[in-house]
């Protein structure tokens, strides 16, 4: 088992504040990992990427942990080294396009497969539209609905002005809803 599958496992601590001790490395790496990973994701990192490019993040978080300022979060902090790596990433021209898989997909049947199917299909559309937004866009969105943090430390990740952060939610809110209401009117059923 890889060492992000095991850090998925857990379940995060609390979020250290601003101005508060830094927790270890190991003990960032396993409250932070999963947050990391969807962060990449979601910030357009190819899903075969991610596990590596959550690595790289993790070696700029162990190099820089010791002049960590604590003027933000520590998962403020650490999703700024996000941005930073994912558009690295995306400006790479040898992005891979295979999809290896380690481990044979279970054959078990679920319960609620429909269900599942429809989360899984869900989500997939979700992503999709949020790839359309521009990486500006795209940083303020994730954070503020799909992680959930405060707009101030949104504002804080991203290096803009409260004001500035609240513009590009609205926009981008107005650019998946335009997206997802494209992409399923074509899945209606006259």
């Amino acid at each position: 088992m890889s060492l992000l599958a095991t850090a998925r496992e857990r379940r995060p601590r609390a979020i250290s504040a601003p101005g508060g001790p830094v927790p270890s490395f190991e003990q960032l790496f396993f409250e932070h990992a999963p947050f990391v990973w969807r962060a990449l994701r979601r910030l357009g990192v190819h899903e075969a990427d991610a596990e590596d490019v959550c690595q790289e993040v993790f070696m700029i978080v162990h190099r820089r942990l010791a002049s960590f300022e604590r003027r933000s979060s520590v998962q403020t902090w650490i999703y700024g080294i996000c941005i930073r790596v994912a558009a690295d990433y995306r400006k790479r021209a040898h992005r891979r396009r295979e999809s290896a898989r380690a481990e044979l997909p279970d054959q078990e049947a679920h319960e609620d497969q429909h269900g599942a199917l429809e989360d899984r299909e869900a989500r997939a559309l979700l992503d999709a539209c949020v790839q359309t937004l521009d990486d500006d866009k795209r940083a303020v969105f994730v954070l503020f609905e799909l992680e959930e943090l405060p707009m101030t430390e949104v504002a804080e990740a991203v290096g803009c002005p409260l004001q500035t952060a609240y513009a590009r939610l609205y926009a981008a809110r107005r650019v998946v809803e335009a997206a997802l209401r494209r992409a399923t009117a074509g899945r209606r059923m006259p």
